[in-house]
């Protein structure tokens, strides 16, 4: 593979390579049925919406959303009613998130053609540590990069430049394929990276941060992870 153009694709985590969005859906409902349980007085679908209402206030990462939520509802935190919310929570993520259809087969194929693998995510550290071994690939990386490991939120291309410093690959020989425009696709041509837009995972639309005045367009747009395999080898001028 001397003559390749590529070295190295970079992915983002959440809603590229597991539905992250559908198993924090699964998880609120059922934390949210745990504490309709122990007394919390609203409806399901309101007491949802609340929730998804802070998480787009105060970030879909927050790790007490639902002591916010207790407070702002009924005027305290019930720790037995937060320990029920928080155990369903728990339970349902552990039964919802998997990966894609095709992620592992195409981690194969790559790593089998001599690829080098990283993974960049705003995600905090232990919580993209915890996907990906939920999802079984948490051996499947050469790099794996969070926010605590870069202090840079996407856009910036810092964690993308530190993971091609890692790989030791230049970015017009790397690739980021990501589902977010405005923070992986528009980093990634911050970085200098062939871009691949991964339309099937495209969940954040509700949270996404627009550019005013500038309309970030990928390189290449993909509705399902296999077809990475033919992004790469037109990029590579057909070699197989």
């Amino acid at each position: 593979m001397q003559n390749r153009a590529i070295d190295a694709v970079i992915f983002d985590l959440d809603n590229t390579l597991t539905d992250f969005m559908l198993a924090k859906e699964n998880s609120v409902r059922a934390a949210v049925d745990a504490m309709i349980d122990g007394g919390l007085p609203l409806p399901h679908q309101e007491a949802v919406d609340r929730i998804f209402a802070l998480y787009k206030e105060i970030g879909i990462e927050h790790q007490k959303v639902f002591n916010l939520f207790l407070e702002q509802t009924v005027g305290s935190v019930d720790d037995r009613v937060l320990a029920a919310a928080v155990v369903a929570y728990r339970r349902a993520r552990g039964g919802s998130l998997v990966p894609y259809p095709h992620v592992k087969f195409v981690l194969n194929q790559l790593i089998k053609q001599g690829y080098k693998l990283a993974v960049v995510s705003d995600a905090p550290r232990y919580e993209a540590w915890l996907r990906l071994n939920y999802i079984g690939l948490q051996h499947a990386f050469d790099v794996v990069l969070t926010f605590n490991d870069t202090g840079h939120h996407k856009p910036d291309p810092t964690p993308f430049l530190m993971a091609l410093d890692m790989l030791e690959v230049e970015p017009r020989r790397a690739v980021l394929i990501g589902d977010w425009v405005e923070r992986d696709i528009l980093g990634g041509q911050n970085a200098g990276l062939h871009t691949v837009y991964a339309r099937y995972g495209d969940k954040y639309s509700q949270y996404a941060d627009k550019v005013d005045g500038q309309e970030t367009k990928p390189d290449f747009v993909v509705d399902d992870l296999l077809q990475l395999m033919t992004v790469l080898d037109q990029l590579n001028g057909g070699q197989k």
